[in-house]
């Protein structure tokens, strides 16, 4: 007797399948493009209020993580003596924005969040984009707050989702292919961009291969009229610092000027 399963029925198999099969969230996690002490170095040694240089914005101390390239957290780091000596907030931004940069960047094409700014705004053509990939929220409040920073930060090895449409996140690339993503947080967008711009340089990461800007690539773009319209479609808003005058310096930045 020829017997036909239905849909339904294969499909509750199916799900039955994985149920019971044992999960080990290593066989899926990706290589870490960085690990904990150089991403604490490089975060270090490019932070002023951590004995780096002016990044030109309120000059605090970051926070910095690397997610692999299967979006998985890998690393996690801050700059100043103690784990509350930089925004406690900007651990989870951090970490959304190497999630957001590594998500949304390809082998042959890097977008930074700055990139994104611009194109969210109302009657943008990203507008929404902040509500596609919601932040794991059993991942981003476990564990044991003392760790956070450390390598044993409870975020690691966990994907953290989330997606940030402003300065700070980065692709990363050793020169071969896209290896994951950079985030850093704790001072305004546009420094944490730079700073961002300095960490990835540091660690030989910044091999990108192309971008929304010919020449710079994944730079950060000034080009917001004062009506807020991008004259690119891939613009950041200027802060209220030399940010933008420090990114020129560093070729992290095209155009803008300290705002008057």
């Amino acid at each position: 007797m020829h017997f036909r399963q239905s849909p339904s029925a294969a499909l509750g198999l199916l799900l039955l399948a994985i149920a019971v099969l044992p999960y080990d969230p290593a066989w899926a996690q990706a290589p870490c493009p960085a690990d904990h002490d150089k991403l604490l170095s490089a975060l270090k040694g490019n932070v002023k209020a951590s004995g780096g240089p002016a990044n030109g914005g309120f000059e605090t101390n970051e926070w910095a993580a690397i997610v692999a390239r299967d979006g998985t957290v890998c690393a996690v780091a801050f700059s100043g003596p103690t784990v509350d000596a930089q925004w406690p907030g900007s651990r989870l931004v951090a970490a959304e924005k190497a999630n957001t940069a590594n998500g949304l960047s390809l082998a042959n094409m890097a977008l930074s969040t700055a990139n994104l700014y611009a194109g969210v705004q109302p009657g943008g053509p990203l507008f929404g984009l902040q509500a596609t990939n919601p932040v794991n929220q059993a991942a981003a409040y476990a564990g044991d707050a003392e760790t956070f920073g450390s390598s044993n930060d409870p975020l690691i090895g966990k994907p953290i989702g989330g997606v940030v449409v402003f300065g700070g996140g980065l692709a990363l690339y050793d020169g071969k292919a896209i290896v994951g993503g950079l985030g850093v947080s704790g001072d305004s967008s546009c420094a944490d961009h730079n700073v961002a711009w300095r960490v990835r340089a540091a660690l030989g990461l910044d091999k990108v291969p192309a971008g929304v800007n010919p020449n710079r690539k994944d730079a950060i773009i000034y080009d917001l009229d004062p009506g807020g319209k991008s004259a690119s479609g891939w613009g950041h808003r200027l802060c209220a610092g030399r940010e933008a005058d420090i990114a020129a310096e560093l070729g992290a930045g095209v155009g803008g000027s300290v705002p008057k």
